[in-house]
């Protein structure tokens, strides 16, 4: 395994060239794209003129980065990605500011949970800064693409995938790195955010000692079957459980507001114990509340003498019955880089459903913490230096 020493090279078995941003070359596609009208993005599909793609082997390091047109990469059928799934991933979103620049939301969170998920995949170390800078670059070369819609954004996908061609069951010794854009408006479509899900435990998202804490392609595919399993009963969502306890809802972190007896809130989300991925939308929806709590920083239409309660604990399905029997449990939501904030409205276990009405909520921690969200990302709202420039 190689080691960033943070002077340009790897420490391994020899020193061989990180990431470096001074040596990128841009080649410009000669045909750019028509920008389609906002309101026909669905998420994932569209992509955008170009790309950032640098690659590594075990005797020269990382290559000199390039941006280059969007287009298909050639890879060896024997190839480690293809064979035992040795790609990691990360999920960002650009904005454009008031001042018209583009701006990533926390992207060193981002950087950091890449670097965690490479070592996990036992992929090639990286400068994670020396990326960053270099997505800042491709993401001001697609700034026309970034849509100024409320709701809307550019989706950016940082990816590297083992290449090693060879069916020899060990970690990949070569890489590629990959980074693509794509105009995105609503995850779910529809005028509504609201989202159903279908308690599952006879399959699992993540166990203890997986890989559920990072962001891997292989903690993916094996969701789709159930997420079309509920889909035909009626839900938007697999909420999965272990057991009765709640871990993640589809690809989405999960929280549950329940009123205390003095009229403040419990805001719980489950703990990050292994087996919840430690989103970058899920640790910001718990420091906004701190901040509200604190009196730093209230939420839009939430009293600010109405105190947030923060608890990253066990979240059972037990509990949210008897929470919702007592008329305790006031809200659900789920929350992510693609839904941002998304109301949870229906919860269905074991034959019945958890029935939640947005519309008797009088002051929604979930519009809130939208609403809230939204003015950072797009710069609107300056909060505790979140919303990043691209700009050098």
């Amino acid at each position: 395994m190689w080691k960033s020493v943070g002077n340009g090279t790897l420490e391994g078995v020899s020193s061989v060239s990180d990431i470096d941003p001074s040596k990128l070359t841009i080649t410009t596609s000669d045909t750019l794209k028509p920008i389609p009208p906002s309101e026909t993005l669905q998420f994932g599909v569209t992509k955008t003129d170009h790309m950032l793609v640098i690659s590594f082997d075990p005797e020269n390091g990382w290559s000199a980065p390039e941006i280059k047109p969007y287009g298909p990469i050639s890879l060896d059928p024997a190839s480690s990605c293809f064979q035992y799934a040795t790609n990691a991933f990360e999920g960002m979103k650009a904005y454009l500011g008031p001042d018209g620049e583009p701006r990533l939301f926390r992207p060193n969170m981002n950087m950091a949970r890449m670097e965690r998920s490479v070592e996990r995949a036992a992929l090639p170390s990286f400068n994670s800064q020396a990326l960053l800078s270099l997505i800042k670059r491709l993401v001001l070369l697609e700034r026309r693409w970034i849509p100024t819609e409320p709701g809307y954004s550019l989706y950016v996908r940082p990816t590297m995938i083992g290449t090693r061609s060879s069916l020899g069951v060990s970690a990949s010794d070569q890489a590629l790195l990959y980074v693509i854009c794509l105009p995105t408006g609503p995850f779910f479509l529809g005028a509504s955010k609201e989202i159903s899900l279908l308690g599952v435990s006879d399959t699992v998202r993540a166990w203890p000692g997986g890989t559920g804490c990072f962001k891997l392609a292989v903690n993916y595919g094996p969701g789709f079957q159930p997420l079309r399993e509920a889909t035909k009963r009626g839900y938007s969502q697999v909420l999965w459980l272990l057991g009765d306890k709640i871990t993640e809802a589809g690809a989405m972190n999960f929280f549950a507001v329940v009123e205390r007896d003095d009229g403040d809130l419990d805001l719980i989300t489950p703990p990050l114990d292994g087996t919840i991925l430690p989103g970058v939308t899920r640790q910001s929806i718990i420091d906004l509340a701190n901040a509200h709590t604190e009196g730093k920083t209230p939420l839009p239409n939430i009293p600010p003498s109405q105190k947030l309660y923060v608890h990253e604990q066990d979240l059972t399905m037990t509990y949210l019955k008897r929470w919702h029997d007592q008329g305790k449990l006031i809200e659900t939501f789920c929350v992510g880089t693609a839904v941002i904030v998304g109301s949870v409205t229906k919860i269905g276990h074991d034959g019945k459903d958890i029935v939640l009405d947005a519309s008797k909520v009088k002051h929604s921690l979930t519009d809130a913490f939208l609403e809230r969200l939204s003015a950072i990302q797009v710069g609107t709202f300056p909060f505790e230096n979140w919303s990043v420039p691209c700009n050098p």
